[in-house]
């Protein structure tokens, strides 16, 4: 018999599972550093030094619409913003701190303004919400893995209350869910060592999120990390072992499965760049033929791509994320069938690139140009037609002469009056939809 809270996943899920392609934003007052989300913890800032950041936090060409915008653009059907990232600092009107975008010289709800803009739009809204916080007094600081203050031997004998911690942290997740409508998405960030599960009074925190927004899924760093994944990989997970798992800064080598073989929910979080944050001198952007293939990659093992841009201290989207992201854009109003409602293929990974599938319509993303006919292994007799999925136009089955040998696989050629393939139509990826019997 099935788990509840599998089957309850399943159904959370659905839309996740369909949407495929998401955007991730972090933005916070380390964009003015402009050396990462992580600066205060590899400097070591004090929080009153950490301050002058906050004294000069803007927003002043903050505009969530054109966010969404550029979102929707690149043909993405979800976003996650980071309410509150691992420095304390909360981009909405909450009562718990003064620590507060509404308390900086921008004096705006960032949060509120975000949702309006992109649920407008028609993209799915969540909320990235760190669970750690190293700006409250009853956090971990002295001998904690991450604390700016880890090594300050003045923080060794302070008198913390690690509850208290925990009934302002659940509070500011009841402010998010109660006070800002619907949301899709929240993601935690993230749990460590010991510091995961009851630690963070799981049951309690995810008992509370079913009641408010039962609809709502979370990621799986209640319990998991970045580096382990918790139970949602077991035939029985956890009641907050959560809706889907998310590797960072990589693409699973087969996906994700649970110990019985069952696909589970993922999405592969990836930076354009080197960081999260806004990061000035780095300027190791992915081409938009990587984000493509990336997109293709998770999609063809059953997962999601949420791809993150870091916009400056004045709320700026990088305009090299915005030239990248317009480019995965015309690809994706092009060949977005083969990745939407899309997933794992029935048949195995080709030589020349990979395979998505929809019910009966099966996606050919040809990578690499092939010398002689295009191989469809093993798929001779299944084959209603074929059509170059950007434009529909007609591809033809090939009978070529030097095939007849391998009368168990189709081919076909994307030039049939040169019987040639090269170069590609489009070199990110040429898509072929099958049709099958």
């Amino acid at each position: 018999m099935e788990n509840k809270n599998i089957r309850e996943r399943t159904e959370r899920t659905r839309w996740f599972c369909d949407a495929r392609f998401g955007m991730f934003i972090h933005w916070g007052l380390y964009s003015i550093p402009a050396r990462g989300e992580w600066v205060r913890s590899v400097e070591r800032i004090r929080h009153e030094d950490y301050l002058e950041y906050f004294r000069e936090f803007t927003a002043e060409e903050y505009d969530p619409k054109e966010w969404a915008r550029i979102a929707k653009k690149a043909g993405m059907k979800y976003a996650v913003l980071t309410a509150k990232h691992h420095d304390g600092f909360c981009l909405w009107d909450t009562k718990l701190t003064d620590f507060k975008s509404t308390n900086t010289p921008a004096r705006r709800d960032l949060v509120r303004e975000y949702l309006e803009a992109f649920r407008a739009e028609g993209i799915k809204a969540g909320l990235y919400f760190s669970i750690i916080d190293w700006r409250h007094p009853d956090f971990p600081h002295y001998g904690d893995r991450q604390h700016p203050l880890r090594d300050d031997p003045a923080e060794k004998n302070a008198a913390r209350d690690f509850n208290r911690y925990l009934d302002f942290m659940h509070g500011q997740i009841r402010e998010l869910l109660t006070d800002y409508g619907k949301l899709d998405i929240m993601w935690y960030d993230f749990s460590y060592a010991d510091m995961k599960g009851a630690k963070w009074r799981a049951q309690e925190l995810i008992e509370m999120v079913r009641s408010l927004q039962p609809h709502l899924i979370v990621d799986n760093r209640l319990e998991g990390s970045g580096e382990e994944s918790g139970t949602i990989l077991t035939a029985n997970p956890s009641d907050f072992a959560g809706d889907f798992a998310c590797p960072e800064q990589m693409i699973p080598p087969k996906g994700i499965k649970n110990e019985l073989g069952d696909s589970v929910p993922w999405e592969a979080c990836i930076t354009l760049n080197n960081h999260w944050g806004y990061a000035a001198a780095d300027k190791h952007w992915k081409s938009a033929e990587m984000v493509v293939r990336m997109i293709v990659e998770c999609v063809s093992k059953n997962g999601n791509l949420l791809l993150n841009v870091g916009p400056d201290a004045k709320g700026r989207i990088p305009a090299a994320s915005v030239d990248i992201l317009e480019e995965v854009g015309r690809w994706m109003a092009r060949n977005g069938e083969s990745i939407y409602g899309c997933g794992i293929s029935a048949y195995e990974k080709p030589e020349w690139g990979r395979f998505t599938q929809k019910g009966k319509k099966l996606y050919a993303h040809i990578l690499e140009a092939q010398a002689g006919g295009i191989c469809l292994p093993n798929l001779a007799g299944k084959i209603e037609k074929l059509r170059l999925l950007s434009d529909g136009s007609e591809i033809k089955n090939a009978r070529h002469w030097n095939l007849a040998e391998y009368p168990e696989h189709a081919f076909f050629f994307l030039n049939q009056e040169s019987f040639d393939n090269y170069p590609l139509p489009d070199p990110k990826d040429t898509v072929v939809e099958i049709s099958l019997k």
